[in-house]
């Protein structure tokens, strides 16, 4: 079969989007890091609902930081790739174009700070994860200990993290006497953009005070929120796609049909007209950013463990299951004081939509891949809505039990006996403190609470926390994660959303 590229868009169905605009015409404006299924399915299409509406300088030079595989797969099709909406039985593809030079920053760190310093890029937008800002989850702030960061100190030309890779760029500019760039966040941080603000200034001072204060004064760094379904793209995937276009494309992207994005409006340099493709601008983004963590993020962290656990493979599997779609009411009630709502927001409105989303079985979302990183994850998905319901006396069973589900998960078997196949960048601590196993869950969950980086000291220290979540994750291994859902309360109860 032929594949995807330049000279085959014109052959493809009347019924695909394409790019309406000469490609060969489009300067690049943005660098993107972290070149994932999430940004060629977000900020990237809605780039190009820019570029088709006549922008012509807001072209992406987008970047791998660790692997190969993405450019591989585009550099043979211009940098072309489909975009699947699916819908339950409903699928519409784009072809989208915004994609306009492709690199892999270990193989050339030079190439790829040359073009951040080139003075046409205005914004450098990332999604590298919770894990790239090499932060510490529980405060916000560098960990100087991060063995990149201890790299990117010693190698500052050759930079491996995000924030090393950002400072050295910016170095270049103010040396050149090129103004800074926008640095656009685009990751699941709580004040992402002042977070990101803190671990680059403070990199940049190791190195430099006055880069350091460089970047503090000149740097703009407007948080966001983004929010779209997108799992990972399946051999089904390429093949459905494949056989819809009559050409092979290596990467496609799905996702589902909602997208939202909402962005403080500070760039300097300007920017896209993201506003065409739906995107928001908002004085106040932290209502929209926490409403997202916690009520989004945070239902899909629980269902990941505990799902996982009980042997759903896949968001639609678990929230489809009655036991689980009862679990997340509740615990939507539970979390929903914690989450002021954004101006014309019903909460109790916006968990019914997310159940429905969740439970769009044309996305295969697994369990697993959520469920990554979880030490990275948990402090703004869970332990946030749980540190305050403590504070306030509010009982809060369904957090404590997505937050056993995590141990239980990290123990490293199913309830099947199956190991589990365990992604953290805390691995070594977190196997080291789940020692005891599935005999001895008390004295896990206290030892996990012990964890540096993770809880902190004012739930580690909580007079009855480590005992709720001791005999929690016991409840877990003892009876399994669905009949331990099963003993939740009646959601028409006094667990119900109030507010917005």
């Amino acid at each position: 079969m032929r594949r995807l590229s330049d000279a085959t868009l014109a052959s493809l169905p009347a019924s695909v989007g394409r790019p309406r605009y000469d490609r060969a015409a489009i300067r690049p404006g943005i660098v993107h890091l972290g070149l994932g299924a999430f940004h060629r399915a977000h900020q990237a299409v809605m780039t190009e609902a820019a570029l088709n509406a006549g922008a012509r300088d807001w072209g992406i030079v987008a970047a791998s930081l660790r692997s190969a595989e993405t450019r591989d797969a585009l550099a043979p099709q211009d940098g072309l790739y489909t975009v699947a909406t699916r819908e339950d039985d409903r699928e519409a593809l784009q072809v989208v174009g915004a994609l306009h030079g492709l690199h892999v920053a270990p193989e050339d760190p030079a190439a790829l700070l040359r073009a951040m310093a080139d003075p046409g890029i205005r914004i450098v937008s990332l999604t590298v994860t919770e894990k790239g800002y090499c932060h510490d989850p529980s405060s916000g702030s560098l960990d100087e200990a991060h063995g990149d960061v201890r790299h990117d100190l010693a190698h500052p030309g050759a930079p491996r993290s995000a924030p090393g890779i950002l400072v050295e760029a910016l170095r270049l500019r103010r040396a050149a006497g090129i103004p800074a760039f926008t640095v656009l966040c685009c990751d699941n941080l709580p004040a992402n953009g002042e977070t990101v603000r803190r671990v680059v200034t403070r990199l940049g001072a190791l190195r430099d005070p006055a880069l350091g204060a460089w970047i503090g004064g000149e740097v703009a760094f407007p948080p966001t929120m983004v929010d779209r379904i997108v799992p990972a793209t399946t051999a089904d995937d390429r093949a459905r796609i494949a056989a819809a276009l009559g050409a092979a494309d290596a990467w496609p992207v799905v996702g589902e049909g909602f997208s939202q994005w909402v962005i403080e409006d500070h760039f300097p340099l300007g920017r896209p007209d993201w506003a065409l493709a739906g995107a928001e601008f908002a004085a106040d983004v932290a209502p929209y950013e926490l409403m997202k963590l916690r009520m989004l993020n945070g239902a899909h962290s629980a269902l990941a463990y505990l799902g996982y656990l009980a042997g759903h493979e896949t968001v639609a599997e678990a929230s489809n299951d009655p036991v689980f779609a009862h679990y997340l009411t509740l615990l939507w009630a539970e979390i929903a004081p914690s989450v002021p709502a954004p101006p014309g927001v019903s909460l109790g409105d916006h968990a019914a939509r997310l159940l429905a989303r969740f439970r769009n079985r044309a996305l295969r979302h697994r369990t697993w891949q959520i469920a990554m990183d979880g030490s990275q994850k948990l402090p703004q998905r869970l332990l946030g809505p749980l540190l305050l319901a403590l504070a306030e006396g509010r009982p809060s069973p369904c957090l404590i039990l997505a937050v056993a589900g995590w141990m239980r998960y990290v123990i490293g078997t199913d309830e099947a006996g199956a190991a589990i196949d365990l992604r953290d960048p805390m691995l070594p601590a977190l196997r080291a403190a789940c020692g005891p196993g599935l005999h001895h869950p008390e004295e896990v969950a206290r030892r996990l609470l012990g964890v540096a980086g993770i809880f902190g000291p004012d739930l580690a220290g909580h007079p009855t926390l480590p005992a709720d979540l001791g005999n929690a994750l016991a409840l877990l291994v003892r009876d399994g994660a669905r009949k331990a859902l099963s003993r939740l309360g009646d959601p028409g109860g006094t667990a119900r959303i109030t507010g917005g």
